[in-house]
């Protein structure tokens, strides 16, 4: 029997009157479970909502241009059993986090500008969208050549090419890239060996864009720094013990978030954000930690809510929970949304010391690398010590050398003695 079913907007997070950029179906169509069937764009985001059933597409009920909240009727789906159909799951979000620098590449030809009305019609994914954006490419411009002419990567990637391709054989000077940056010029690596394209994960390719904006916008330092946590790890792995009795586990980065928020607290600037005039800090009474996460797709970053009003345990439990999701790519946009401050932790890998990029809008990140057993002079004799490495990369537009100095020192005092972390 042939029954319809209606599809609604599914849980966005905390956004409404989002604006619908592109409706990715039309009357006829004929859609599997988890097709995207529109677009949807909001200061933050960009998401798809997908079909919760297969079907055919009787009715459309918006277009681009509207504006849509949580539970709003978007498709009338026509298909054959019962009309109740599974509920729609939120909508992949395309979110930023920290990964590895995109490369600073921009077409040698300057294309007409980039607006968003010239965004909103062209048929292309969230991801697909950004790519274009890094590059300042029109998709107007872009002929598709996926399933009904969507846009594919590999479009944006071979108009970027043919623009930039004068330049390369010209031998004259090289064209400006964005921001007066030169681009960087392609190379046959096939004259010199054997070679194969590797598809990038979904995560670097929308985390790429993000991190190459961050870069060429913040005027980034590192403060390189280090803590004694020798009685504090003592503590920890005792804390540890018990939890495993309790299903879970408490690290490091528990009493580096909970000394963190102690920071931020004394030293305000850090858990603020630069006001869109340039003139203004926008001072933040909340505290929400992010955290990079790495899973095998690449680095995500869940953020803990609330991290003032926690403890050891509760942080300890969020962080294995949200550490979960993100192996199992389970997370969804509200999970990543809303950080003040991220920490980024290789101190189960290896190194001494890094350059995390800041995470815009936030103004702040802290790096850690491995702890070590070191000799430090207490006044009379070297003793061993247990030193972990601290590397916090700043906006120099809203903190300065000495203030970030004075952050790093709390960080320690705090990290220092364990129980000042009580307090």
């Amino acid at each position: 029997m042939t029954m319809t079913t209606d599809v609604h907007v599914p849980d966005i997070g905390d956004f409404t009157d989002v604006p619908v950029v592109s409706v990715l179906v039309s009357v006829g169509d004929t859609v599997a479970a988890e097709d995207p069937l529109i677009e949807l764009e909001s200061d933050k985001a960009t998401m798809e909502v997908p079909s919760p059933a297969a079907g055919k597409v009787k009715e459309i009920k918006v277009s681009e241009g509207d504006k849509v909240s949580e539970g709003t009727l978007i498709i009338v789906l026509e298909g054959e059993g019962s009309g109740d159909a599974p509920k729609a799951e939120a909508p992949k979000t395309e979110a930023p986090k920290p990964a590895a620098p995109a490369q600073a590449a921009a077409p040698a030809a300057a294309p007409a500008p980039v607006t968003d009305s010239g965004f909103g019609k062209a048929h292309a994914s969230p991801s697909v969208r950004a790519f274009a954006r890094s590059l300042d490419i029109d998709l107007t411009k872009v002929n598709g050549t996926g399933r009904k002419g969507r846009i594919l990567r590999e479009d944006v990637a071979k108009f970027y090419k043919q623009a930039a391709a004068p330049v390369a054989s010209g031998g004259g000077a090289a064209a400006q890239g964005g921001m007066g940056i030169p681009p960087i010029p392609p190379v046959d690596f096939s004259k010199f060996g054997k070679v194969e394209d590797v598809e990038m994960s979904r995560i670097k390719k929308i985390s790429g864009p993000a991190l190459h904006r961050s870069w060429l916008n913040i005027p980034h330092v590192t403060h390189n720094d280090e803590a004694d946590i020798t009685e504090l790890d003592k503590y920890r792995k005792e804390m540890d013990t018990m939890a495993k009795d309790d299903g879970y586990r408490v690290t490091l980065l528990s009493f580096v978030i909970k000394a963190s928020v102690s920071a931020l607290k004394e030293h305000w600037e850090f858990n603020s954000s630069i006001h869109p005039d340039g003139d203004k800090l926008i001072r933040k009474h909340y505290y929400n930690i992010g955290f990079a996460a790495d899973t095998p797709n690449g680095l995500m970053v869940p953020v803990i809510k609330d991290a003032d009003r926690k403890g050891l345990v509760e942080i300890s439990k969020d962080l294995m929970e949200l550490s979960g999701k993100a192996r199992k790519g389970e997370l969804k946009g509200p999970d990543m949304q809303g950080a003040t401050f991220t920490i980024s932790s290789l101190g189960g890998i290896g190194g001494t010391s890094f350059t995390p990029i800041v995470n815009a809008p936030e103004v702040a990140i802290l790096g850690l690398t491995r702890s070590k057993m070191a000799p430090v002079w207490n006044g009379s004799e070297f003793v061993p010590r247990l030193m972990q490495p601290l590397s916090l990369s700043y906006d120099h537009r809203a903190v300065d050398g000495a203030l970030a100095a004075r952050f790093c020192v709390t960080l320690k005092t705090l990290l220092g003695d364990m129980r000042k972390l009580m307090w």
